[in-house]
C-alpha cells in the first residue's frame, strides 16, 4: 500500500495517456514547494530521500514480476525531473531570483528532461537495461543530469548570447 502510494506518486501513474509525463508534470509544484521550503539545499536532500524511497517501492512493486518497469511507476521522474530543475533553485537560491521568474528554465527542464527519458541515450539506456529497481531510478537520474546540463547550456546561451 505504501509502495503503491510512493511508485505512483500518489495516484499520477495511473492517468493516460504517458503516465511518465503526467509524473514529471506532478513533479513541477513539489519541487516549487519543496524550494520555498529550503532552496537548493531542501530540494537535494529531498531528490535523495525520493530517490532512496522510489528504489525500494519500486522493488516492493516489482518483486516476482517480469515487467521491471511499469508504466505507473512514476516515482523516478519525480526525482529526474527534480534533479533537471536544479540549476535553476540553485540560481534562485543564490541569486535571490524568484524561481518562478526562471519560467524559461522550467520549460526547458520539463522538455530536456522528457527527451532523454523518452529517448533513452547512451548512459540513461545503459541504466534501462540493468532491468531491476535501481536501473529503473537511475536512468531517471542519468536523464535529470543530462537535462541539467541542457538547461545550464541553455541560460548561458539565452544570457550570454542572446541577451547582448
Amino acid at each position: 500500500m505504501i509502495a503503491r502510494a510512493i511508485g505512483t506518486v500518489c495516484g499520477a501513474g495511473y492517468l493516460r495517456p504517458a503516465p511518465g509525463t503526467w509524473g514529471s508534470a506532478a513533479a513541477l509544484p513539489l519541487a516549487y514547494g519543496v524550494h520555498l521550503l529550503g532552496g537548493v539545499a531542501a530540494l537535494g536532500i529531498a531528490t535523495l530521500i525520493v530517490f532512496a524511497a522510489g528504489w525500494w517501492a519500486t522493488a516492493q512493486m516489482t518483486a516476482g514480476q517480469a515487467d521491471h518497469d511499469p508504466s505507473e511507476i512514476v516515482v523516478d521522474e519525480v526525482a529526474g525531473q527534480w534533479i533537471a530543475l536544479f540549476p535553476l533553485s540553485y540560481a534562485a537560491s543564490t541569486r535571490g531570483i524568484d524561481i518562478l521568474d526562471m519560467w524559461p528554465g522550467w520549460v526547458a527542464g520539463f522538455v530536456l528532461f522528457r527527451l532523454f527519458d523518452i529517448w533513452k541515450p547512451w548512459l540513461v539506456g545503459w541504466a534501462d537495461r540493468r532491468g531491476d529497481a535501481l536501473g529503473v531510478m537511475l536512468d531517471d537520474v542519468i536523464a535529470g543530469l543530462f537535462a541539467a546540463v541542457g538547461v545550464l547550456v541553455l541560460a548561458g546561451v539565452a544570457h550570454g548570447v542572446l541577451m547582448r
